[in-house]
């Protein structure tokens, strides 16, 4: 079926700039299961990597490659030999391989960065894309900077990366420092004024320091670009990038004024943002346009009466297109593993055998606990259990004396590498003997940089999610957890941010 309007590619580089962001770095495994989803949702680009950065980096990209079917796999490559080397043996696997490549082109970039001259960038460009084009027949070539370069001096750029044989031209906005009419503005001049302009793919790549990514991107898809590059939950460098979220559906909703359609499932969305949100351990916030919890509830009793009489007086889009389920209660203790395995399907989630009987477990626990159990306990309480698969130290048991006479005291037991071990702890209150319990069983000189607790429903019965940000050594890891007791909670997430800490570390050494 065809249509009047303009395809937009969908460039995801959650897995590469996402992962950039402190603290959310991705396991092996992660990084496929997130590249199927992605490829199952109809994305036609993912960044898979930077594979000249690390030996994880450079195995993840090369099966992702190997795995992929439709959608085109790339890797990210400075403009040293080496570094495009090593990305086209990564991705040469790939059913459509891609090297993006790039370098810095803006005055500030290349007197304190790259510490070279004009002349030596624009032969690095013309070089660096040849090189990369022997080796795969689809090349994108970045600006790094773009938005900051001088006019002239991108477009001589731009111009030898199309002459030496790039498909794609990125120009992207990396500190996120332009706005809407500017950067769409500078995409229409740069196709204007560079020839063969219309030989290539114009792409953007805009980062939100002014929380106008999403607005970029699109007024450059208004001037000529075909390419959005962005990422779930606007993850990224800083502020993040431009939310791929966002754009699909202000594409999907506004069709009557912006003519562009996307390749991307919308149905999927919520649940991309549902694992991103686990693998990284950050939260989605609660009023985050399209996927946040708060996108489609209604409290006011203004907004309340409208939405009865009809939910277009405050909705501008069915919580169905995006993947969010209407009913909040369908689950409780009577119910079967039938109906659960069910629940979890309409939710997004594939469990094998016995994934599907240890949530199931954890469920009839929960249930006994609390009146009434909502689907976000539901997504909670798999989103918990799948974070903590495959680590080394798991939680075992939790026991706290608390109250107004101290001192407060944790029994806790952990198991590591198979080896239940124990402690009992005192505290300046009771999370404070919790984390001093882990600490004594598991030798760390982590600071804490960041404890948050909230509810996942209302009611006095809700499950607590606890988010624990470690910093050690230069590195980051967050770690998050749920359960019905906030310290059991806490316990968890502090012990599942030290397992990320520990993979974050290794995976450092090994590159």
């Amino acid at each position: 079926m065809t249509t009047d309007k303009d395809r937009i590619l969908i460039f995801d580089t959650t897995m590469r700039d996402g992962e950039q962001s402190p603290g959310a770095s991705m396991t092996h495994a992660e990084k496929l299961d997130l590249a199927e989803l992605l490829e199952t949702m109809g994305v036609d680009i993912i960044e898979a990597g930077f594979p000249a950065s690390s030996q994880g980096d450079f195995e993840a990209v090369r099966e992702i490659a190997r795995r992929s079917r439709s959608s085109v796999i790339t890797g990210l490559a400075r403009s040293t030999p080496g570094d495009i080397d090593r990305c086209g043996e990564a991705v040469r696997h790939a059913a459509r391989p891609r090297i993006h490549t790039f370098i810095s082109t803006s005055p500030v970039h290349m007197k304190h960065k790259l510490q070279m001259g004009p002349n030596a960038v624009l032969e690095a460009v013309g070089r660096s894309v040849a090189q990369a084009r022997n080796l795969v027949d689809d090349v994108e070539w970045s600006a790094e900077d773009a938005t900051r370069t001088e006019f002239d001096f991108l477009c001589k750029c731009i111009d030898a990366a199309i002459v030496a044989g790039a498909t794609t031209i990125n120009v992207p906005d990396t500190v996120g420092y332009t706005h809407p009419d500017e950067y769409g503005g500078l995409i229409r001049s740069l196709r204007e004024t560079i020839p063969n302009s219309d030989k290539v793919i114009w792409s953007t790549h805009c980062h939100n320091d002014l929380g106008l990514a999403v607005a970029n991107s699109i007024a450059g898809a208004s001037n000529g670009a075909r390419q959005i590059e962005c990422t779930i939950n606007g993850l990224g460098e800083r502020a993040g990038n431009a939310s791929l979220e966002e754009v699909v559906m202000a594409f999907k909703v506004r069709g009557d004024s912006l003519p562009f359609e996307t390749g991307v499932d919308s149905t999927r969305l919520a649940r991309a943002s549902q694992m991103v949100s686990r693998i990284t351990g950050f939260p989605v916030q609660y009023n985050k346009a399209i996927v946040g919890k708060n996108a489609f509830a209604h409290e006011s009793g203004i907004h309340q009466d409208g939405m009865l009489k009809n939910t277009e007086t405050y909705e501008i889009m069915k919580p169905e297109d995006v993947g969010v389920s209407k009913s909040s209660l369908v689950m409780g203790k009577l119910s079967g593993r039938n109906a659960f395995r069910d629940k979890l399907a309409s939710l997004g989630y594939e469990l094998d055998k016995d994934g599907l009987n240890a949530a199931f477990r954890r469920f009839k626990d929960l249930a006994d606990r609390k009146k009434h159990v909502f689907d976000d306990d539901i997504l909670a309480l798999v989103d918990d259990q799948l974070s903590a698969m495959g680590e080394r130290v798991s939680f075992k048991s939790l026991r706290v004396i608390a109250g107004s006479e101290g001192p407060q005291t944790a029994d806790l037991s952990v198991v590591i590498d198979g080896d239940e071990k124990s402690a009992s702890c005192t505290g300046n209150g009771p999370v404070d003997a919790v984390f001093n319990a882990i600490r004594s069983i598991i030798d760390h000189g982590a600071k804490l940089d960041l404890f948050q607790v909230h509810a996942v429903t209302g009611g006095t019965d809700a499950q607590a999610e606890v988010s624990v940000r470690l910093k050690e050594e230069g590195f980051m890891a967050v770690g998050r957890a749920s359960d019905p007791d906030t310290l059991v909670a806490s316990a968890k997430a502090y012990i599942h941010a030290l397992n990320k800490l520990e993979a974050r570390r290794l995976k450092q050494l090994a590159a």
